[in-house]
C-alpha cells in the first residue's frame, strides 16, 4: 500500500524545471553595498529571479545551460525619467526631433501629413533651427505651417512638450483671438501688434489641445506597445513614468494582467487630482508580478528653458523682460507637497530653473524629516540650481532626478539663457554626489532618445555625440562609469522604492538582463553611446532580439 501511494504521488506530481544558467558571459553587476562584481554565469530559476552567479572556473549546477560567447551581460537598465505613451505615440505622428531648419521640419510635416483629421506631431526645437548658417532664434509661426498643412487644424508640440506650434485652422478651431487670454502659469507668443503668432507655452497649451479629438482605445493601445517595443529595443526593462492619468493607468492594468506589460512601469499619477483617482485608498505597491506601481505623484513647478519658461531668480541674460513661469506658486506647491506626503505618497517635483527648485526645496523642507527619509522625495530635473541651494539634496534627504543626455543637449543654449554664473550649479551631478545626495539618471524621454547608452555617454564625458566641446562641457562635473552605471541600475531602482527587487543581478531579484555589443567599461568613452543591446530578458524571458 505504501509503494502504491508513493507511486501515485510521484505520478501527480508536477516535474521540476531546470534552472537556466548562462555561461561564458562577461557580465557585471553592482552588489548592495555598490560595489561593482564581475561573474562569468547567471543562473535564472523557473520562477524568473536570480539564483546565482559564478566566477570563471567555478562549479555550476545542473540545469540548461546557454553560452553567452563572451557576450557583456548588464542588469537590466531603468529609465528614472521618461513618458512612456508619449514614446510611442512617436512613433504614430511627425517626429520633428532632427530637422535643423523650419524648410526641413515642413518638408517633414508634408510628407507625413495623414488622409484625414487633425495633423499632429512634436520634437521640433528652435534652438536647433539655422538659416544661412546661423541659429534662428525665433520660434516658428502659424503662417509658416500654413504653407503645408492649409486648412487642416495641425499642432505640434515642442521637444520638451513645454510648448506647441499651431497653424491657423488650430487657432480657429480653438477660438483663438487677439483678445484671447493666457492661464497662469502659461503665455501665447504674439508678434509686435499683439496677434498671436501661433505658439503657446506651458498651461496655454491647453487652449488649443482641448479642441483635438480624443484617441480611441485601439490607437492608445497600439501607442503603449510601440512604446513597449522601443524599450526592449534599448536595453530597458523598467521606466519611470513621469505623470500619468486615470485612463493611462487603467491601461497600465489591463496590459499587466493581460501579461503585455514587457517592462516594470513606476508611475507617477501626473497631480492631486489623478492621484485621489487612481490611488484613493493610498499608495498602490508593485504588484503584478512588480510589474507595476503607484506610489508617487508628480508635480510641476515650472516650464523649460527651451521656451523660457523656467522660472529664474533673475531674469533671463537673453531675455530681461521675463523669469520664466511661475506654473505651481512656492504656497501650493508646499500644500500638494506636504498634502500627499501625509498620505504616504512619494512627491516628484519638476523644477528647472533656480527659483522653481528654491521653491521645490523649500516645499519638502516643509516635510517631517523622518517623513521625507521613508518616501524619497525626488526633484525632478534639477537643471539650474543657485549655490546656496545646492547642498539641500543632501541636508533634505531629497534624490536628484536628472538626466545626462539635458546638459550635452543643452549646453549652447542654457549659457545664453542664464549666462555663465548662474551655470556654477547647473547640471551638477558630481556636485550632487559629492555632497552625500542620492541621484537616478534618466533620458526624459522622448524628449531625449530613450537610448540609456546616450545616457551613460553624456555623464562619462559631458560631450554631445559628436564629440563636442573636447574635453567635456563643464567637465568637473563628470562622473566615473561606474556611477553612470549605477544611475540607471541601482540608483534608479532605489528611487522607485525597488531595490530588492531589481537594478542587481543578486539572488533573489529578478533576471531582468541585456546583452551588449561590446563592453562599456574598456570600450573607449567616446564610443559609449555607439554600444547596441543585442538581447533583452525580464523576468529571465527574452523579450528582444537585435537580428
Amino acid at each position: 500500500m505504501t509503494r502504491l501511494i508513493l507511486a501515485m504521488l510521484l505520478a501527480g506530481a508536477s516535474p521540476a524545471l531546470a534552472d537556466t544558467i548562462y555561461t561564458n558571459a562577461n557580465g557585471y553587476t553592482l552588489n548592495g553595498k555598490g560595489e561593482l562584481q564581475r561573474f562569468a554565469s547567471l543562473v535564472v530559476g523557473d520562477d524568473g529571479k536570480v539564483k546565482a552567479t559564478f566566477k570563471a572556473g567555478a562549479a555550476l549546477p545542473a540545469g540548461t545551460t546557454i553560452d553567452m560567447k563572451g557576450a557583456t551581460l548588464w542588469p537590466g537598465l531603468i529609465d528614472a525619467h521618461g513618458h512612456v505613451m508619449r514614446l510611442g505615440e512617436l512613433k504614430l505622428v511627425v517626429d520633428l526631433r532632427d530637422t535643423a531648419s523650419i524648410p526641413e521640419a515642413l518638408a517633414r510635416i508634408k510628407a507625413g501629413t495623414p488622409a484625414a483629421g487633425w495633423i499632429l506631431g512634436r520634437g521640433w526645437n528652435q534652438e536647433r533651427w539655422y538659416a544661412d548658417g546661423k541659429l534662428i532664434g525665433r520660434f516658428p509661426t502659424a503662417a509658416e505651417l500654413d504653407a503645408v498643412t492649409g486648412d487642416r487644424p495641425a499642432w505640434f508640440a515642442r521637444v520638451d512638450g513645454h510648448a506647441g506650434w499651431a497653424n491657423t485652422a488650430a487657432l480657429k478651431a480653438a477660438g483663438i483671438t487677439r483678445d484671447s487670454q493666457a492661464p497662469d502659469g502659461g503665455e501665447i507668443i504674439r508678434d509686435a501688434a499683439g496677434n498671436p503668432t501661433g505658439v503657446f507655452v506651458d498651461k496655454a497649451m491647453a487652449l488649443i489641445t482641448r479642441v483635438i479629438p480624443n484617441d480611441d482605445e485601439k490607437r492608445l493601445d497600439l501607442v503603449l506597445e510601440k512604446s513597449l517595443e522601443t524599450m526592449a529595443e534599448v536595453g530597458l526593462t523598467g521606466a519611470h513614468d513621469a505623470g500619468m492619468d486615470k485612463p493611462t493607468w487603467d491601461r497600465y492594468v489591463r496590459f499587466a494582467t493581460a501579461g503585455k506589460m514587457t517592462a516594470r512601469i513606476y508611475a507617477m499619477a501626473g497631480g492631486p487630482d489623478n492621484r485621489k483617482a487612481i490611488a484613493p485608498g493610498g499608495p498602490i505597491p508593485w504588484g503584478w508580478d512588480d510589474r507595476l506601481a503607484m506610489q508617487s505623484m508628480k508635480l510641476v513647478s515650472d516650464g523649460a528653458l527651451g521656451s523660457r519658461g523656467a522660472y529664474l531668480i533673475a531674469p533671463y541674460s537673453d531675455m530681461p523682460n521675463t523669469r520664466g513661469l511661475d506654473i505651481t506658486p512656492a504656497p501650493r506647491l508646499k500644500t500638494l507637497i506636504t498634502d500627499a506626503s501625509r498620505e504616504g505618497f512619494q512627491v516628484n517635483v519638476h523644477a528647472i530653473g533656480d527659483q522653481a527648485n528654491r521653491s521645490t526645496m523649500d516645499g519638502f523642507a516643509a516635510v517631517p524629516e523622518a517623513e521625507r527619509a521613508r518616501l524619497r522625495h525626488r526633484n525632478e530635473h534639477a537643471q539650474i540650481v543657485d549655490m546656496s541651494d545646492l547642498g539641500r539634496f543632501a541636508s533634505l534627504k531629497v534624490i536628484a532626478s536628472m538626466q545626462p543626455t539635458h546638459a550635452t543637449s543643452d549646453k549652447g543654449m542654457a549659457e545664453a539663457r542664464v549666462g555663465e554664473a548662474r551655470l556654477a550649479g547647473a547640471y551638477a551631478w558630481a556636485q550632487i554626489k559629492k555632497s552625500g545626495a542620492q541621484l537616478a539618471f534618466g533620458s526624459d524621454f522622448p524628449v531625449e532618445p530613450p537610448d540609456p547608452m546616450f545616457g551613460i555617454h553624456a555623464a562619462v564625458t559631458r560631450q554631445s555625440r559628436d564629440g563636442l566641446p573636447a574635453g567635456g562641457w563643464r567637465p568637473w562635473e563628470k562622473v566615473s562609469r561606474e556611477d553612470a552605471f549605477a544611475g540607471f541600475t541601482t540608483w534608479a531602482a532605489r528611487a522607485g522604492h525597488a531595490e530588492t527587487k531589481v537594478g542587481t543581478l543578486e539572488p533573489g531579484k529578478w533576471a531582468d538582463f541585456i546583452t551588449l555589443e561590446q563592453d562599456p567599461f574598456t570600450a573607449p568613452e567616446g564610443d559609449l553611446w555607439k554600444i547596441k543591446v543585442t538581447a533583452t530578458w525580464l523576468a529571465g524571458k527574452q523579450i528582444f532580439k537585435r537580428q
